[in-house]
């Protein structure tokens, strides 16, 4: 094992980064089957995924109308049923790298961290499955009685949102974001990678020649994930 270096973070995108496809498009395939969704919504989760990775969405817009169906669940229940799907549905989706990936920077004492537009359901499974030390995610409020009211925490944990998250959760843990890493798959995270010092982008949605891409990814990572140095 190298020295342990607990000052630096490797901050890792669920969807389409350690997740070979959008856990997204798995959690409504399973709502399609429990026809909890219609096709018609089914599709339109198709088409939001799509629009979120080129920074295409309104991304608040999407939020509230997601919300709006699970407005009146149990926080306790979708913890409960979120954590079997993901056992049963996405685990065995990480992408091929991505384990070494995590255990390389583990050897070298980093903390890993979930950086995520995902559930804090989605996010707190992915973290007890691959050991990961914290995440950074999307949650929402419940009422009296433990139920979700149909908001979200602000600011999202989406685009500049994931920056103001980051920073605050590197300040309470002594961790240097110029010394950390960051990987991800989407241009919307554009301005987390220009935040870490040594950003890492996997099968990048942009082309990577392009001027757009040589500006929000410094260093352009294809295939399967792995740390470079």
């Amino acid at each position: 094992m190298n020295d342990v270096d607990r000052s630096t973070a490797a901050f890792f995108d669920l969807d389409r980064t350690l997740l070979d496809m959008n856990s997204s498009t798995l959690w409504a395939k399973h709502e399609l089957w429990k026809r909890s969704i219609s096709l018609r919504q089914f599709g339109r989760v198709l088409v939001w995924n799509a629009l979120y990775h080129l920074s295409l969405i309104d991304i608040e817009t999407a939020y509230k109308e997601a919300l709006g169906h699970y407005r009146g669940r149990h926080y306790e229940d979708l913890e409960n049923e979120t954590r079997r799907w993901f056992a049963r549905d996405v685990a065995h989706h990480l992408r091929p790298g991505a384990g070494r990936a995590l255990r390389e920077h583990r050897d070298d004492g980093h903390q890993l961290v979930l950086l995520t537009s995902a559930s804090a359901f989605a996010a707190r499974a992915a973290r007890d499955t691959w050991e990961l030390d914290d995440f950074l995610s999307n949650d929402f409020p419940t009422d009296e009685s433990g139920r979700l009211d149909g908001s979200f925490i602000a600011p999202l944990c989406y685009g500049a949102g994931k920056v103001q998250r980051a920073r605050a959760w590197a300040e309470e843990h002594d961790v240097d974001l110029r010394r950390s890493y960051f990987y991800t798959d989407s241009y919307s995270d554009a301005p987390m990678l220009r935040v870490v010092g040594k950003p890492r982008v996997v099968r990048p949605t942009l082309e990577p020649r392009s001027p757009a891409a040589r500006l929000a990814h410094p260093a352009m990572v294809t295939g399967a994930l792995r740390a470079v140095t």
